[in-house]
């Protein structure tokens, strides 16, 4: 099997490395077929240390009980010895009989855990148009393409059926991670909605704010995602004074969920959500 070299965007020295490491440790475990990247580091908008380094390992055929241990085992291994950009390893592994199927749901590696979950429409199209073959076969030879209807279904649905619930959870809202994707999956969906494109999490700030997004929230994600590396907890760099840096998460989740319901309510209503 061949090992590929695409690379279209220069990978930070750090993430090259781990890449390296991560397949020879999957060559050592499994039988690998593909391994491809996409989300950020494939988009162009990684940040070494802050962004997901998504991954989709393509197996050929399924896991077995003892490979799933060693793949545990190779995770932890790597979060522990290569820093947080092994931390943020999220990888799917389907097999390539499997493929045909957007709602299969595939073993995968997220949030420090062995889980099941679909390859999404959205993450289908992202390999088919910019993904990064580290390993193997590329996505045209084995990963059916997602039409149109199919990727709007399904980032319609997504937004109705779990962000949009979601904000009835406000302890949720306390937290970076569903603060960061809530706001950023809305602009990214409206922009996939209204003319098929993919953009970047920094292309949404702009989206963000062209929708009236608050802008102390945009300042906030900027800081954290864009910004020099915290010092301390709290919103300093975004413009709120230190007194109110202990109330700033409660606030932000305030003004997360009131922007967010009517704004996923406006987009689902314009692009034919019934």
């Amino acid at each position: 099997m061949r090992a590929a070299t695409d690379a279209r965007e220069p990978v930070p020295p750090a993430t090259a490395a781990l890449l390296r490491t991560f397949l020879t440790g999957l060559q050592d475990r499994v039988p690998l077929r593909a391994l491809w990247v996409h989300g950020s580091l494939a988009g162009g908008d990684y940040q070494e240390g802050r962004s997901d380094l998504d991954l989709v390992a393509v197996l050929a055929r399924p896991a077995t009980a003892r490979e799933e241990a060693e793949l545990t085992g190779l995770h932890h291994r790597l979060a522990a010895t290569d820093g947080p950009a092994a931390r943020a390893v999220h990888c799917a592994y389907p097999d390539v009989t499997a493929l045909d199927d957007p709602t299969r749901c595939h073993l995968g590696w997220a949030h420090g855990e062995l889980l099941h979950r679909p390859l999404t429409p959205v993450t289908r199209r992202e390999l088919h148009v910019f993904g990064l073959v580290r390993y193997g076969d590329g996505p045209a030879a084995v990963l059916p393409r997602v039409t149109d209807a199919q990727l709007t279904a399904f980032v319609l649905a997504d937004l109705r059926g779990f962000w949009r619930p979601a904000l009835e959870h406000p302890a949720y809202w306390l937290r970076d991670v569903w603060v960061d994707l809530g706001l950023l999956t809305l602009a990214r969906a409206t922009v996939t909605l209204r003319d098929g494109s993919l953009i970047t999490k920094g292309e949404a700030l702009s989206v963000l704010a062209g929708m009236g997004a608050p802008a102390p929230l945009l300042a906030d994600l900027r800081h954290r995602r864009y910004g020099p590396p915290a010092t301390a907890p709290g919103p300093t760099a975004a413009g709120v004074s230190a007194a109110d840096r202990a109330h700033w998460p409660a606030r932000r989740a305030e003004l997360t969920r009131a922007f967010l319901g009517p704004a996923i309510d406006r987009t689902l209503a314009a692009y034919g959500d019934g």
